[in-house]
């Protein structure tokens, strides 16, 4: 692998401003306030877990609601309503009934 490479993928972990090569090997560790300041900031512990899916967004808790499944219903019918009107057109194109 190149180095280029590799700094492309770890580039996301340390800010590039913060963590520069000349404050890492400096060797004091003086150099490393800005990098221990920002990672300080970050939210400590697991992070929340957001489980169920679409019945938890839209059929549980306050906001419970229907309105995606008659969504769901009225984009169905439309859309098969739509594809039988469209044959009945071609029906009549060439003959009437």
């Amino acid at each position: 692998m190149q180095p280029t490479l590799i700094r492309r993928q770890l580039g996301g972990l340390v800010p590039p401003k913060v963590a520069t090569p000349s404050l890492l090997s400096s060797g004091t560790g003086a150099g490393l306030g800005p990098l221990v300041n920002f990672y300080s900031k970050l939210p400590k512990g697991p992070a929340p877990t957001s489980a169920g899916g679409i019945k938890a967004r839209f059929f549980n808790g306050k906001n419970a609601s229907a309105a995606p499944l008659l969504f769901g219903i009225l984009a169905i019918f439309s859309l098969g309503y739509t594809i039988d009107y469209q044959m009945h057109l071609k029906h009549h194109k060439n003959h009437a009934h």
